[in-house]
């Protein structure tokens, strides 16, 4: 199997590092940089210089500096100096959003995807960056999907769309003209997290998601991990229930026949004998529908299975859950933390959970995330 590599790269121009940092855990003071970079104060007050002239950084109101004995001014990202896009491509729709450049959302919009063809998907790409753009340009566009992506510009493999070895990133690039990343919607929400989200500050967590699919992302020594296996969906096949509905493939119990919408919604209505809608599953389970009430706290106590697993083998104590699929927790939220303490050594640290409750929105969010990145470094160390 390839090494595991990170998504960002190990090996950064110094004062695109500097800008990371700032992004991340700004406002910071330059002696605080210092110590988390390995660099001389002089060295930072220099590599500064360069990103405060240019406007992408800017100087706060002083403070107070422990390590020099006198008042400083923390540096911090001007956020507003860039607008960026983010798109979540699903089977069926294009969710976009417009952010700064700590990703913090501006405006919404979404289109049905009429087809899954190349062409198609980049007009409704199109559309959404027309409808937004509000008259300002933006510095670039991240895209995320199910799926496999490679170069951060060729999606593999994405069976919600029907692609293999498409060059999405070339195409949308072609008609924008503007700078365009895709990646594997996970690792985009993972990154989001990790930046500005709930694992801000944190050097190690897992981010699991629940909705359509199963996805696990992971941060590990202040990276976000990618392998050449990303994109797989390896995660949507854990065994949690041995007595659980089969998923599309035959596996009995797995964490796709626990926990997706779609296998949520079937158990229901192959126990009452109708159609009926996620948000009707989650007000029967709150009404205590006996069959709508069983399959949610099954769905839950899965759940905290599978974070307890996750916790468990990756050795992390920080778990972030994400995804349109968590109003299960309105119902089954005691089962799933029973779950998660019958799974976990009682002498382990406890599971810090935190739930973003964005929904559907944080996934576009994501894909604006790794554009900002890129743009980031690529803004640091222009000449």
């Amino acid at each position: 199997m390839p090494p595991a590599e990170a998504y960002e790269p190990r090996f950064r121009a110094p004062s695109s590092e500097l800008a990371r940092e700032v992004l991340i855990h700004g406002p910071i003071l330059r002696s605080d940089l210092a110590q988390r970079l390995g660099l001389s104060l002089a060295t930072v007050t220099r590599l500064s210089r360069p990103l405060l002239d240019r406007g992408l950084l800017v100087e706060m109101a002083e403070q107070s500096d422990g390590a020099m004995g006198r008042p400083a001014r923390p540096l911090d990202v001007r956020a507003d100096a860039r607008q960026f896009m983010g798109v979540k491509l699903t089977g069926d729709e294009a969710v976009a959003i417009t952010t700064d450049l700590r990703a913090t959302e501006g405006r919404r919009a979404e289109r049905p995807l009429p087809d899954h063809e190349l062409a198609t998907v980049v007009d409704v790409i199109a559309e959404l960056a027309a409808e937004l753009a509000n008259g300002q340009e933006f510095s670039a566009v991240g895209i995320s999907l199910g799926g496999n992506v490679s170069n951060h510009r060729v999606v593999d493999r994405a069976p919600f769309l029907g692609w293999r070895s498409t060059r999405l990133g070339e195409a949308v690039e072609a008609r924008l003209g503007v700078s365009v990343t895709v990646e594997n919607d996970v690792v985009s929400l993972t990154a989001a997290e990790h930046w500005f989200g709930l694992g801000r500050g944190l050097s190690n967590f897992a981010v699991i998601t629940i909705g359509a699919g199963v996805g696990y992302g992971l941060v590990m020594h202040d990276q976000v991990v990618s392998t050449a296996d990303t994109g797989l969906g390896l995660a949507g096949h854990f065994p949690l229930d041995a007595t659980g509905p089969l998923c599309f493939l035959g596996h009995r119990g797995c964490s796709t026949a626990m926990l997706t919408i779609p296998s949520i919604r079937a158990q229901v209505e192959v126990g009452i004998g109708r159609p009926v809608t996620y948000a009707e599953v989650l007000q029967m389970a709150r009404e205590h529908h006996p069959v709508a009430r069983q399959v949610v706290e099954s769905a839950g106590r899965s759940l905290g299975r599978l974070i307890a697993a996750v916790a468990n083998l990756a050795m992390v104590e920080h778990v972030v859950l994400a995804g349109e699929g968590l109003g299960i927790l309105s119902v089954a939220d005691e089962a799933m933390r029973a779950a998660i303490g019958a799974d976990r050594d009682p002498e382990a640290a406890p599971i810090d959970l935190r739930v973003d409750e964005d929904g559907f929105v944080s996934w576009a969010r994501g894909a604006a995330a790794i554009a900002i990145q890129r743009t980031l470094d690529a803004l640091a160390t222009a000449p």
